[in-house]
């Protein structure tokens, strides 16, 4: 069973925002008091959070589809729907998101830190909020914006110091064992080594954290062996240390030939041409390991190396090792620039931006894109006239309609608003008016206006009486 898992494929839905209500005060001698109807509540966000007791995106395999509650929606008595409630996902240190394209959407590093996966939908507006001067009781409410849906893939890469590279067999699973408090899998045959390893050390006062990489083999940085599937977990180590097996069965290895292999896939997968790197030559204990090992190191010095001979199995030169890179990642560590304060950023918006664009497609479609007209078709009902009357007057103040004149729309011609799979699509007639123009006064309803005094109302109908015989008599046939 796959017990260490470090790439997957996630689908995650932000919950959605709830529906407005659309309601009325009802009362003893008071049956229409005003609109009172209540907003939706927000849908959930889907949240990554790092958290350090996590070190493998085991169960993101075996479940990889996650959703965030719904918003409630509003109800009467100016009633807010309850928010829907936040999905937070754990995943391991050094956690990288991708999109489906490989592109990097976040690279989590460190306790704690987060990233918004799918944002939840806003909650619609009751009539209650909509409710205006011109417009005292709205007969409708807006529904709310579904939450967003995402499938991204998540990459981890250890985040530790030291990395231990080599050929498989060369021991560097038994080198971690001795180093630190790790217990990997130990074996005398390739590959036994099929998952990181990741132990911590404590050289003085120094404590630094040690990884053991699956053995490396030619042409690893193109997928041969385990390579590229680990390669990804040296690139946060701050030095590499190359293990080299010094009392090889295999006539036709030799410790420098393993290095150079070794150092060509490292090249060939790429940055990490700068990182410090030292080498161990392992297995002294056996006699004619040490002997090619004194043969060997005058040459790998030549070159620049550190080299240090040690042997895990009878701890030998172990404690030099420790120190060496004890000092190592301290100078790494203060090379390191300093996290500077949190700070925030503002982009104002320009000055020349509407928020949306309209553009000509080739089968004479005009299609506008832009967050807010997107947003707002996706909260209207379209089965209520005065919802879209409502929609018509918020795209008309936004200007969508002077634009789709200057981009030549003529009457009867098809316009889109959204992408061109959840697009709504209507034929435009530029010579009818938006808003209240178009469907009279709009939202008010003479139900709650005070009545007129009788002597008024007796002098009003005698007024349109006189009115009417005055018209009358003017065209009458003679």
């Amino acid at each position: 069973m796959t017990t260490f898992v470090d790439r997957v494929e996630l689908h995650v839905a932000a919950g959605s925002g709830g529906h407005g209500c659309a309601s009325v005060h009802r009362e003893k001698f008071k049956p229409l008091g005003g609109p009172d109807g209540g907003n939706g509540g927000r849908g959930g966000d889907v949240l990554l959070v790092v958290d350090q007791s996590i070190t493998t995106l085991l169960d993101y395999h075996h479940k990889p589809h996650r959703s965030a509650t719904n918003g409630k929606p509003g109800e009467g008595g100016n009633r807010s729907g309850k928010d829907g409630q936040d999905l937070i996902l754990p995943v391991p240190d050094g956690t990288v998101v991708l999109d489906k394209a490989g592109n990097v959407l976040a690279d989590l590093v460190g306790h704690g830190t987060s990233y918004v996966a799918a944002e939840g939908g806003r909650g619609g507006l009751g009539n209650a909020a909509l409710a205006s001067a011109r417009r005292k009781a709205p007969g409708f409410a807006l529904l709310g914006v579904p939450g967003g849906l995402q499938e991204i893939v998540l990459e981890l890469k250890t985040v530790a110091d030291v990395a231990l590279v080599g050929y498989p067999s060369a021991g560097k699973s038994s080198l971690i064992s001795v180093l630190s408090a790790a217990k990997p899998k130990i074996a005398d045959y390739p590959f036994t080594t099929l998952v990181p390893n990741l132990g911590v050390v404590t050289a003085g006062e120094t404590v630094y954290t040690i990884a053991d990489v699956p053995g490396l083999i030619p042409g690893a940085s193109q997928g041969k062996g385990l390579g590229l599937e680990f390669l990804r977990h040296v690139e946060r180590c701050s030095v590499l240390v190359h293990v080299l097996d010094t009392a090889t069965l295999e006539s036709e290895r030799d410790p420098v030939t393993d290095l150079d292999i070794i150092e060509e896939e490292l090249k060939q997968y790429g940055g990490l041409g700068n990182r410090p790197r030292i080498v161990v030559l392992n297995k002294i204990d056996v006699p004619d390991g040490k002997d090619l090992a004194e043969m060997v190191r005058p040459d790998l010095e030549a070159r620049g190396y550190r080299v240090f001979e040690v042997s895990a199995v009878a701890h030998m030169g172990l404690k030099e090792l420790s120190f060496a890179l004890a000092e190592m990642v301290g100078q790494a560590r203060a090379a390191k620039p300093k996290e500077e304060a949190t700070r925030i950023v503002i982009r104002p918006k320009a000055v020349d931006d509407a928020g949306f664009t309209v553009v000509q497609e080739e089968d004479g479609l005009f299609r506008v894109r832009g967050e807010k007209p997107e947003r707002w078709v996706r909260q209207t009902d379209f089965n209520n006239d005065e919802a879209v009357g409502y929609l018509a007057d918020r795209l008309n103040r936004l200007g969508v309609e002077a634009e789709l004149m200057k981009a030549g729309a003529r009457s009867g011609d098809g316009v889109a608003i959204g992408p061109e799979e959840n697009a709504v699509v209507f034929d435009w007639e530029p010579t009818v008016m938006a808003g209240a123009e178009m469907l009279g006064r709009r939202g008010e309803d003479h139900r709650l206006e005070a009545p007129r005094p009788a002597a008024q109302r007796r002098r009003d109908k005698e007024a349109e009486r006189d009115e009417a015989e005055k018209e009358y008599n003017d065209f009458k046939p003679f």
